[in-house]
């Protein structure tokens, strides 16, 4: 049983590094995709307020914890099997290492959840409580991003409308020549310019163009409010990332009875961080530039509405996706603002349909060789 539960701890922590190389940048990806932040600067950004957010579980996700040991899901008796926990660990790592390493943002969530469907299918057929899997799993893993979608999309026209009453304009400047001295600006169209010596013609799609807010709003400049904003929008979407998920992966390792919570979750939150900062590239230029063209104030409202989704459905202990949240907030701008990339968000779906009977095949093929 110790050398078990040893095993299990390192698969639980090997499910942490998974699950930061693919989560932890999704909250900063629109300050990386708008051009607010760098990729460095965005990265350690997420790294600092995932960590906060994956330490305050302790305090606030006590629900999740007990959800995702399989509590009314499987029979008791499985809830603390060797077999049956490794199973279900290694059958969502590996779930999430292999998308990350092709650059899809996928759900731990989903990993996990269809990782204790296939073990407890394997061990006890299909003896499940189908009133759990629904109400429990699949019910706010299909809402959550549904509204994320449906909140983004209402809230973008509305904010933009805000900032017009407010008497804020969006420049978009294209630029000709070497050195630029701005002639003439007409908003949503472009600034003409002279250069000294070796002019020549920049012709970029306009979402790629540099856009500024002009104006004031309580006397502080708007590109700026945004901006400052947005960073504390993105914080706040690490900060709920790290406290959803932090608790779903701890759960499992806990049955082992190896380590207490404290403890548990204290290292899931460092070899989370790790994964981050070590090997999150992939799925952040996916996040951040292929799913929509993104500025300051479209980046800011969709870090808000995850935040403000994640944050309340962990403090109900309700297991929804963080990675669903954030990317249908994008599709949601990007649909609104009709700058949507269809065929990067086509992708996606398909790897979060593909998601759940990959993690349940894996983990059911490796409770059938332990057991």
């Amino acid at each position: 049983m110790f050398d078990f539960a040893i095993l299990i701890i390192g698969a639980m922590l090997f499910v942490a590094y998974a699950n930061g190389a693919n989560d932890n940048f999704k909250g900063v990806a629109t300050l990386f995709g708008c051009g607010v932040s760098d990729y460095r600067k965005a990265l350690w950004w997420a790294t600092a307020t995932t960590l906060a957010g994956s330490l305050a579980a302790f305090f606030l996700a006590g629900k999740l914890i007990s959800v995702f040991q399989g509590n009314g899901l499987v029979p008791s008796f499985l809830v603390h099997s060797p077999a049956f926990l490794m199973a279900v660990i290694l059958g969502a790592a590996l779930t999430v290492f292999a998308a990350t390493k092709i650059g899809m943002p996928i759900s731990t969530t989903h990993s996990l959840t269809g990782a204790l469907i296939g073990g407890g299918i394997a061990a006890v057929g299909f003896n499940l409580t189908g009133a759990t899997v629904w109400q429990s799993f699949f019910l706010p893993l299909l809402v959550s991003p549904l509204l994320a979608v449906a909140f983004s999309a209402a809230a973008y026209p509305l904010s933009s409308a805000a900032l017009r009453f407010a008497g804020v304009d969006k420049q978009t400047c294209v630029c000709v020549g070497s050195e630029v001295v701005p002639a003439a600006v007409i908003p949503e169209g472009y600034v003409f310019s002279h250069a000294s010596t070796g002019l020549r013609v920049i012709v970029d799609q306009p979402s790629r163009c540099a856009q500024r807010l002009t104006g004031t709003l309580f006397g502080v400049n708007v590109h700026n409010l945004i901006a400052y904003g947005h960073y504390l929008s993105a914080g706040a979407v690490s900060f709920a990332r790290g406290l959803n998920d932090t608790p779903k992966i701890v759960a499992l390792g806990l049955a082992a009875g190896a380590l207490n919570l404290q403890w548990s979750i204290g290292l899931v939150a460092v070899v989370m961080a790790l994964g981050g900062l070590l090997n999150a590239r992939k799925v952040a230029e996916t996040v951040s530039n292929r799913i929509t063209a993104l500025d300051a104030d479209q980046g800011f409202i969709a870090n808000l509405v995850t935040s403000v989704l994640v944050i309340f459905a962990s403090k109900w202990g309700l297991p929804i996706s963080t990675t669903h949240v954030s990317c249908g907030a994008l599709f949601g701008i990007g649909a609104a603002g009709g700058q949507a990339r269809w065929g990067v968000i086509r992708a996606i779906l398909l790897a979060w349909i593909l998601t759940l009977p990959f993690a349940a095949v894996s983990a059911g093929s490796i409770y059938l060789l332990l057991s």
